[in-house]
């Protein structure tokens, strides 16, 4: 017999004596016994299976030109200086023995860039050196008269003068210096991981991250607080330990994570920009964040039974502070110098998946978590708004306890036909609360349609209930509360939820998608508090191929997010009604051009648009508006890149920003309100624009 030979069969007759000695074929049409005399084995080489060797990849250089005169601009151009500059890297370096480099960096140089580098033995150990920074604007134009911004002790100029009122300080406004408030966060990570045998590995990975900048905050005396910036120098380090074990149908893991938060401030110390009435002092002392610990540690595995699989995570960890307390101001004696907080966390996951038939599947699923907090419990003496009660007061040691079960059968009703049905379960158990119990029972159901051709859609519909044990206020909450609110996360309530997507391509070159959602939360055992939040959503996305070269895509988002509420101003039946509409718009378009200038140059704009508004309005007897809140937003994106030669590739970016809002909260000068200094108009709207020149160089 006599038939030709392929690669795949010179492959089987090269391994049959190592990986199956002892199979018998039939009659020696085995392929070990195929007539080979005239193969030329030297001739056969898989070009496929050669491992490419030496360096590999592409990298760049960039520098541009930022136009702003609003620091917020920053968020969208990753860039907060007048000029930027940044390196851009994908490289692998591989060599015969199997030592393997890879070096991936994006924007680095920038306020969002980041850097991974992987060096190792392909199957052995790799090491990870990671880099990555992060950075969120807020305004540079806040105004305050304090000096020593930055540190924990913030004064006053020498020649202040206090007063009664905001309006009655002589020398507020010009005392005014402008303040930037921002948050810089420098995150530097190093791993390691090993492959040991085949059964099991090992890895530990360590992260730093550096969080600098400063923070809205406001100190008080009294009826009378002044806006601070507040000083943020945190330091947290992360530590990530474990070992896998691996069978043919098991896995199982150990895991350690630890994390340590340092704080470089204990306390922010500020003068009193006010008349020390009512026996205030001249100066205010507020503690920051504490420093503190926590550590988790973790036992996973999973195990597969023919056609179940189980799988299931224990958990027990800790979390600690014990930071001296800050006490100047206090004037009473404190019963421990620190509070010695200590939470106990525990928590167990069990999941099982099982194929019943090629047409059932079904999967049940269980959580538990419990958070046990053992601060001790001290009497301290309360202090009030206007004068020392003298009253004993407590800690409240919270306690947290959660379940839940899920339920699900994905039914395949036919080829391109599938029904998805689940039961879902939760129960919470709070201590201290005015609602000890709650649970939540929910039902949903999701059919699936692919049959038609060029069509794919889905629609999902949920409907859950909450309730629990009995409402009530106590000493712990709060008893001075009308006996008729209700905490929305407490309170009864029912959840109706539908949502769906179809998408369809009605030629090749055309893909249409559009998704819709509702859901009605109707709180209908509440009279004071959130009463009804009903929210509505549906987008449009739009991809079309004009041609080999040109491609253009476009998409639409709204969603309206209304909620009802009733409030009594006698601690009696609901007098007053409020309601707060949300709405956000985002459209956006793009375009590409591939292939000009005999096939060297790329031209492309993308651009987005998006309109978010809320306005509160409240009635009683007569309706009152609270002013409409409103931020509108322009970005655009034109760039062009040419392949200036094989290897390398020159681009030109030009993005530009328009933003605008009119948040009331920020539209109020130093002294508008007479018992507050505040940092001033803060609104955005601006115009920014930056320049970016980039290269490339493929290696």
């Amino acid at each position: 017999m006599k038939f030709k030979l392929n690669l795949v069969t010179l492959a089987l007759i090269a391994n049959t004596s190592v990986f199956v000695p002892n199979i018998a074929f039939a009659d020696g049409y085995g392929v070990q016994n195929a007539n080979t005399d005239k193969v030329k084995f030297d001739k056969w080489a898989c070009k496929r299976c050669a491992i490419d060797t030496g360096v590999s990849g592409s990298v760049g250089v960039g520098v541009g030109y930022n136009d702003s005169n609003d620091i917020h601009s920053a968020n969208a151009f990753a860039a907060e200086n007048e000029f930027a500059g940044k390196v851009d890297a994908d490289v692998r370096y591989t060599n015969e023995s199997g030592y393997r480099t890879t070096v991936e960096a994006q924007d680095l140089g920038m306020e969002n860039g980041h850097l991974d580098v992987n060096t190792g033995r392909v199957g052995q150990y790799k090491i990870n050196l990671n880099y990555r920074q992060i950075a969120t604007y807020d305004t540079d134009s806040a105004m305050t008269p304090y000096q020593g911004v930055g540190g924990d002790h913030l004064t006053l100029p020498s020649n202040w003068q206090t007063a009664g009122s905001s309006q009655d300080m002589n020398e507020l406004y010009n005392s005014l210096n402008p303040l930037e408030l921002s948050l810089k966060r420098k995150r530097a990570g190093l791993g390691f991981e090993y492959q040991g045998e085949e059964l099991w590995s090992t890895y530990i990975n360590y992260e730093r991250e550096d969080k600098t900048g400063l923070k809205q905050a406001s100190g008080s005396f009294f009826n009378q607080s002044m806006m601070l910036a507040e000083p943020v120098d945190y330091t947290t380090d992360t530590v990530e330990a474990g070992v896998k074990f691996r069978g043919d149908n098991w896995f199982t893991a150990l895991n350690y994570s630890g994390s340590s938060f340092k704080n470089q401030y204990s306390q922010l110390t500020f003068d009193n920009a006010f008349n020390p009435t009512f026996g205030a002092q001249t100066q205010g002392v507020m503690a920051l964040d504490p420093d503190n610990e926590a550590h988790v540690v973790s036992l996973m595995g999973q195990y597969t039974a023919g056609s179940t699989i189980m799988s299931g995570r224990v958990h027990y960890g800790q979390m600690s502070q014990d930071q001296a307390l800050v006490t100047s101001g206090y004037g009473y004696q404190t019963p421990v110098d620190a509070v010695d907080a200590k939470v106990d966390m525990s928590g167990a996951n069990l999941k099982v998946v099982s194929r019943i038939n090629r047409t059932v599947r079904v999967n049940a699923s269980y959580d538990y978590s419990d958070r046990d907090n053992k601060t001790n419990v001290e009497e301290w003496t309360q202090i009030s708004i206007d004068s020392a009660t003298g009253k004993v007061a407590y800690n409240t040691p919270y306690d947290f306890t959660t379940q839940r079960g899920k339920v699900g059968v994905d039914l395949r009703i036919s080829r391109g036909m599938k029904l998805d049905v689940g039961y879902d379960y939760r129960r919470d158990e709070r201590s201290y609360q005015d609602r000890e119990t709650t649970d939540e029972n929910t039902l949903w159901a999701k059919y699936h349609l692919s049959a038609f051709d060029k069509w794919d859609m889905w629609i999902k519909g949920s409907y859950g209930e909450r309730d629990g044990s009995r409402y009530q206020a106590s000493e712990w909450t709060s008893n001075e509360s009308n006996s008729l609110l209700r905490k929305y996360n407490l309170a009864d309530r029912q959840r109706t939820m539908v949502e769906a997507r179809v998408s369809h391509t009605p030629i090749d070159a055309l893909t249409i998608d559009f998704g819709g959602r509702y859901a009605l939360d109707d709180y209908n055992e509440t009279q004071i508090g959130l009463t009804e939040s009903k929210d509505v959503s549906y987008d449009i996305n739009l991809s079309y191929l004009l041609n080999d070269d040109m491609m253009v895509n476009a998409f639409y988002n709204r969603q309206n997010i209304d909620s009802e509420q009733a409030g009594s101003t006698n601690f009696g039946a609901p007098n007053w009604f409020g309601l707060v509409e949300d709405q956000v718009d985002v459209v956006g378009a793009g375009f590409s051009y591939n292939n000009l200038l005999e096939k060297k140059l790329r031209l492309g704009v993308d651009y987005t648009y998006s309109d978010s508004s809320s306005n509160t309005q409240v009635q009683q007897g007569i309706a009152g508006d609270y002013g409409d809140y409103n931020a509108k937003v322009h970005n655009v994106n034109f760039y062009g890149q040419y392949q200036a030669t094989d290897k390398m590739a020159v681009r030109l970016d030009y993005k530009m920003e328009k933003y605008q809002d009119n948040d009331p909260g920020n539209s109020i000068a130093p002294d508008d309100i007479w018992n507050v200094v505040g940092f001033g108009y803060n609104n955005h709207d601006y115009n920014a624009h930056l320049i970016m020149l980039s290269m490339s160089y493929k290696l």
